[in-house]
């Protein structure tokens, strides 16, 4: 019986799988009640008992007990479905019960067979079992079999052959038989007309199968085939569709309000700027491009790394290019600090989508340098080639953006286990190089807050009219958040009293309009003294934060005093979405400010004042341009301020 389990568990197991493609559609025509068709098997016939008085003029020598037999079945049916589960089945068809018993051997050392040729019509009612969700179906019912043909053949060695019919053959058996089934429509289901294949399997025990009214022969079958079924559907006029019950939505009441300069107009910061341990190289070229500085071995002999922490300029694009500037020299630093500490080693890693060997030769690039012009002995400079630096900017898979990417991958990192050189500040960097710098807070801006801006409208502007009429216009906006400096909306002017007006357009379209007003004066000009720190990701990272938790703990937090403002801005290169952007950034922004904050109450201060923002890729704030991998990987960044009260 092993056999006859396996063939039914492969069956249900496939007609289970290949019912999740074929769930039946629910289309606008009814399936119908009534189905009629065909079918075609193959019958898998098992015998066992005793078979020995094959008729009444001959008893062979030796019994025959068990045979095996493949016999085709073919009916007619009709099916009745009332609905998806329950339902009824019949088959009417020519049942070949035949089989070829196990040879055996006569007294006479003689090989002896018999094949019978046992065949009936057979009527089949069943209950069916279907499902709503699936096109599989379980039935089971009784079986009568109405014998028509008894025949068998006889073969003995040195005997001559016999085709007779059996005797005492029972002119009906009544049994049982339980199966599965899967319809497959072959029809669209938008056609009255419907027709389906059903495979399907079935099984005949040996209880009541039981051809003769002598001896113990019984006949079990398993039943293999496929059922060609036609039916007719009717289509379904669907009832007129109601319009929705429009509820009116009471519209957002969008809240609007603008915050005024405070008193102060500059900022001048201790500025300690993270220096990348980073040289990239240009695309097509091994020799370290021009806009790194490249000083001769005169003038790398009086180089101090002191001579570059000058005051920065005011504005920003000064600001920018001094920074830049500071940077360009990192090959200048690092000759100076080697040169300063003889035991200090480095190893130049260079990485090139083109293999190793080129990303040797760029190491082998900033080496000369060193060494020719710094005059570092070659044995403290190791040199390695790589396809990828560590971490590289291109992720596996991905596909956007990939040029801008793969200009920061071709690169040759700086590594040291040397303090003198480098520090472990989020992985090792340079040491960072500090000067006197100028920044203008939000404290100097007239700050609007527009709630909900960011989800509910497609983008917002600002109107501000002073008192002669004239109108200037900002925007359009996306961010709760945006800010105008003080300065620039007073121009000339030593004060005035401004109508601002903002006007919005929700995302279904319709238009918000808010009003305000605001006082300005033009402030003497007071400079602050503060700090500046900053924190460089790597790409598409904010996670990074952890690997700074003890710099803002142990170096950052200490100089937080009691009443001061720390102002934490993110910022995000412009790889990748704006929307995507921004939310990296408020997030570097936020994790930066909880690790301060935290560290601040476990110091017992908490008079100290967070004002944490992430501006994404805005280049209206953004510390430098994007047109190079340096600026690129500055941009990639978290500027914290402090300002104290005094």
């Amino acid at each position: 019986m092993l056999p006859i389990i396996k063939i039914m568990k492969k069956f249900v197991i496939c007609s289970l799988m290949v019912s999740f493609a074929f769930t039946t559609a629910k289309g606008q025509v009814t399936p119908p009640i009534w189905w009629y068709g065909i079918s075609g098997a193959a019958n898998f016939n098992f015998y066992t008992g005793t078979t020995q008085r094959l008729n009444n003029s001959l008893i062979v020598p030796t019994p025959f007990h068990k045979g095996t037999g493949l016999r085709p079945y073919a009916s007619v049916l009709v099916e009745y479905r009332p609905g998806p589960v329950w339902g009824g089945m019949l088959n009417v068809g020519y049942d070949g019960l035949g089989a070829k018993f196990d040879g055996v051997e006569a007294p006479c050392n003689c090989p002896a067979n018999l094949k019978s040729e046992l065949s009936y019509v057979s009527i089949e009612p069943s209950l069916r079992l279907g499902f709503t969700t699936s096109s599989l179906y379980f039935f089971a019912g009784p079986s009568l079999a109405i014998n028509v043909n008894k025949g068998f053949a006889y073969t003995q060695l040195k005997q001559p052959n016999t085709n007779a019919d059996f005797s005492s053959v029972n002119s009906t058996m009544f049994s049982g038989q339980v199966g599965a089934g899967f319809d497959i429509p072959l029809s669209a289901a938008s056609s009255e007309s419907k027709v389906s294949l059903s495979p399907f399997i079935s099984y005949h025990p040996y209880f009541g199968q039981d051809p003769r009214s002598i001896e113990s022969l019984s006949i079990t079958t398993v039943r293999v085939g496929l059922a060609l079924k036609f039916g007719k559907g009717h289509n379904v006029v669907p009832p007129p569709v109601q319009p929705p019950v429009q509820t009116a939505m009471p519209p957002h009441d969008f809240i609007f309000t603008v915050r005024g300069p405070k008193p102060l107009l500059e900022l001048q910061v201790s500025e300690t700027l993270p220096l990348l341990s980073v040289v990239f190289f240009d695309e097509g070229s091994t020799e370290v491009p021009n806009r790194y500085v490249m000083l001769t071995r005169d003038q790398a002999s009086g180089f101090k790394e002191e001579s570059l922490q000058q005051e920065q300029s005011k504005n920003r694009a000064g600001r920018s290019a001094g920074q830049l500037n500071v940077y360009h020299n990192v090959l200048n630093i690092l000759g100076d600090r080697m040169r300063a500490n003889p035991g200090a080693t480095i190893t130049l890693d260079g990485a090139s989508a083109k293999g190793p060997e080129e990303g040797r030769e760029l190491a082998g690039s900033v080496k000369l340098y060193l060494v020719t012009v710094f005059g570092i002995d070659a044995s403290r400079i190791a040199v390695k080639g790589s396809y990828w630096p560590t971490p590289p900017s291109e992720h596996p898979g991905g596909t956007k953006e990939l040029v801008l990417l793969r200009a920061e991958d071709r690169r040759v990192d700086i590594r040291s286990a040397s303090p003198e050189l480098l520090i472990e500040v989020g992985g090792r960097m340079m040491k960072p190089v500090q000067f006197t710098s100028y920044v203008d807070p939000l404290d100097s801006h007239v700050v609007f807050n527009v709630d909900s801006a960011k989800e509910l409208l497609k983008s917002w502007t600002i109107d501000i009219t002073d008192e002669k009429g004239t109108v200037q216009h900002y925007g359009p906006f996306t961010n709760n958040q945006e800010s105008v400096p003080g300065s620039t909306i007073l121009g000339n002017s030593l004060s005035g009293d401004y109508q601002i007006v903002m006007l919005g357009e929700t995302n279904n379209g319709l238009s918000v309009k808010k009003e305000s007003s605001i006082h300005l004066v033009h402030q003497d000009e007071t400079i602050k003294k503060g700090l500046r720190y900053s924190i460089v990701f790597n790409f598409d990272k904010s996670t990074t934060i952890a690997s700074y938790d003890k710099f803002l703990r142990t170096i950052v937090s200490p100089l937080i005093t009691d009443g001061a403002t720390v102002n934490i801005h993110g910022h995000t290169d412009i790889i990748g979405g704006q929307e995507y952007n921004q939310k990296l950034s408020d997030k570097r922004a936020q994790q930066t400010h909880k690790i301060l904050a935290r560290a601040i109450a476990n110091s017992g201060r908490d008079n100290v004042k967070f004002e944490t923002v992430g501006f994404g890729e805005d280049p209206a704030h953004s510390p430098f341009e994007n047109t190079s991998p340096e600026e690129r990987f500055y941009n990639r960044t978290v500027i914290i301020d402090i300002v104290p009260v005094k």
